[in-house]
């Protein structure tokens, strides 16, 4: 009779646990959940369901530079009263929450990973009372502080990336505004301004590789990528689905776009590839379509979490494995 250790020269592994690191075809036999599995790479990348937010909210806030497996979540929440100051860490499976903000704020933005974020801008309490805010805070992976300093133009449906030493803070409301500035780790200094003035863009990188994304310029939707070096803003490639109130991940020359909201309008699931220079549509799209949601990770380990659908706010997660990843397929054995 043909065996397997016949055919491959070694036999099937009994493991408890699936390995970190396997071949492409490798099957062994996972204990715990006692079925068969076997290592494949994918070739167009897909999203699968993570854990579900303690807190369901839209508007968020969240450490652009974290990733798939150690991400944050702050802030949120609309209309008000109703504005949270509410943190969650994710390590991969489930959300866990963690010491508040100092100041709840919506329609906020973030940098930094999950143990140094930070929070910038945002609207903190019913407008006019308590319009636009410029506080900023850091998070240093238990509590936030805030500080000294925040931003020179206090604005909401702003966006960031970067680290919590050297973010940037682009874009925003009221009006569509083209501003940057730049965080060194104590004060926020301004950048040249953008091309395109708009709001409720995405972002993706580092204070000197960054793109901006998306939003909504004065006159309409936009599908306009900008390109920042670290001294002057360039066009880059245009998104192919025109959207606002979408996500990101990755760094400017491997980024992901993903959901948002597109004329006329409507909630997107559409997912995209950035190389540099142009967009791919990928075949991937989100379970539950939405805007106004969180992101993190890289374009092959991208996260998404949060949002608005059309039932409402949602604790939604789920987490892309981009083309080319080692991924894990349960086989049957008759």
């Amino acid at each position: 009779m043909t065996t397997y250790k016949g055919i491959q020269g070694f036999t099937i592994q009994n493991l408890s646990a699936d390995p970190s690191n396997f071949e492409e075809g490798q099957v062994w036999y996972n204990s715990t959940s006692n079925v068969w599995k076997v290592g494949e790479l994918t070739t167009a990348g897909s999203w699968a369901t993570g854990g579900t937010m303690n807190t369901a909210r839209r508007l968020l806030g969240s450490a652009t530079s974290g990733t798939q497996t150690a991400a944050l979540a702050f802030g949120g929440g609309w209309p008000t009263p109703v504005i949270q100051n509410v943190t969650e860490e994710y390590n991969g499976s489930s959300w866990a929450n963690s010491n508040n903000l100092n100041t709840g704020r919506t329609f906020t933005a973030g940098a930094g990973t999950q143990t140094a974020g930070l929070a910038f801008g945002g609207i903190s309490g019913p407008s006019p009372v308590n319009p636009e805010t410029t506080a900023t805070e850091k998070y240093d992976g238990t509590s936030w502080t805030n500080n000294p300093t925040g931003l020179n133009v206090g604005r909401h449906s702003l966006t960031g990336c970067g680290t919590q030493t050297a973010a940037l803070a682009a874009v925003g409301n009221p009006g569509a505004l083209n501003i940057a500035e730049e965080f060194n780790g104590s004060t926020w200094t301004a950048a040249p301004t953008l091309s395109i003035g708009r709001n409720y863009s995405t972002s993706a990188g580092i204070q000197t590789s960054a793109l901006v994304i998306g939003g909504e310029s004065a006159t309409a939707t936009t599908n306009a990528t900008e390109e920042y070096d670290g001294s002057t803003w360039t066009a880059g490639g245009n998104l192919n689905t025109t959207r606002f109130s979408l996500a990101s991940a990755g760094i400017q020359t491997a980024a992901l776009a993903f959901a948002g909201n597109t004329p006329p309008p409507a909630y997107s699931a559409a997912t995209e590839l950035y190389d540099g220079t142009s967009w791919t549509n990928s075949p991937a799209s989100l379970s539950t379509a939405r805007d106004s949601l969180g992101g993190a990770g890289t374009q092959s380990a991208g996260i998404a979490f949060g949002g608005n659908t059309a039932p409402g706010q949602t604790g939604a997660t789920e987490q892309f494995t981009g083309a080319g990843a080692a991924v894990t397929k349960t086989i049957t054995v008759s």
